[in-house]
């Protein structure tokens, strides 16, 4: 899908073709759909098939005229996915007369600030470099919730014997990763265009890029941090799962043992052969109170050696 943008009377507005200083938004684009803006803008193929793969890291490629920017962006998944969190690619395509944003699949945010005309298209740095502050942001946002459900796991994980929890830190786990990877590719991306002639940089968008970047380093450490705490959390709470079971199988034990008791005792008068007391009618009165004490005083001797 391609959709061209422009802006009239200070909004975003669609536009069904493309004009001049346009914004192009391009979501899983078809090979008619790239060969088609390919020929029109005269640019190379591949920035786009680039932007669409996962896999890249955030870089930062110039060919002539036209400058490609790959910037990795936090994915939620919800539904039947493992891991929650992952990382998606887009491609920032800058040339003479125009922007393209390419991407697999849409972005919340950046349908909601064309929507919103947060925007200014004709001032593509200083659009460039919001774009690098709100993703960093929303890297944060996902952290935030990532320690929510560290929180709830950790809850659970106090009385669970399951790998469950277990499980669902690890794939947490891998979801860091994935943010920790992409943000520092991000961050380096980021500083080569502080640092070179790639872009002209206003003052007031270079102020910008600053944020964005201290926001970024922010998330690598908000990342790590997390990350750290479900190592330990790991470890620790692999020894309470071992210990909570073997609490359940100490006490499962003790009941079999001490159900035990009455069954030997009564297995004797069950035999047919002489018995004391077999013609008493308490008989079965005194087996009840023997079963009952034996047990009374098998259990004292548990608790006195601290079995119990």
């Amino acid at each position: 899908m391609v959709k061209f943008y422009t802006t009239q009377d200070n909004k975003i507005v669609e536009v069904e073709k493309f004009v001049p200083n346009s914004l192009i938004r391009v979501i899983d684009p078809s090979a008619d759909e790239i060969h088609m803006l390919s020929s029109l803008l005269q640019f190379d193929p591949d920035f786009i098939y680039d932007s669409l793969d996962d896999d890249e890291r955030a870089r930062i490629e110039i060919d002539e005229d036209t400058i490609l920017v790959i910037l990795k962006i936090p994915k939620k998944f919800n539904g039947d996915s493992k891991i929650p969190y992952r990382t998606v690619s887009m491609g920032i395509i800058i040339g003479k007369n125009y922007t393209i944003l390419s991407t697999r699949e849409p972005i919340d945010f950046i349908e909601h600030m064309i929507e919103k005309s947060k925007f200014e298209i004709n001032k593509r740095s200083r659009m460039i470099f919001q774009l690098f502050l709100l993703n960093a942001k929303v890297f944060l946002g996902y952290l935030k919730e990532v320690n929510k459900t560290i929180s709830i796991i950790e809850e659970e994980l106090h009385r669970s014997m399951k790998n469950k929890e277990l499980e669902e830190m690890m794939y947490l786990e891998k979801s860091l990763v994935y943010f920790t990877t992409s943000l520092r590719s991000n961050e380096i991306m980021m500083e080569k265009l502080l640092r070179g002639n790639i872009l002209k940089i206003y003052e007031e968008d270079q102020d910008v890029l600053e944020d964005a970047i201290i926001e970024n380093r922010q998330a690598i450490e908000v990342s790590n941090i997390y990350s750290d705490i479900l190592a330990g959390m790991m470890d620790s709470y692999a020894s309470v799962i071992s210990n909570n079971l073997n609490i359940v199988m100490k006490i499962l034990t003790v009941v079999t043992i001490l159900m035990q008791i009455p069954t030997i005792i009564t297995s004797f008068y069950g035999m047919n052969v002489a018995l004391p007391l077999q013609n008493n009618p308490f008989t079965y009165l005194y087996v009840i109170i023997w079963s009952i004490s034996t047990i009374m005083l098998t259990l004292a001797w548990f608790k006195r050696k601290n079995w119990m």
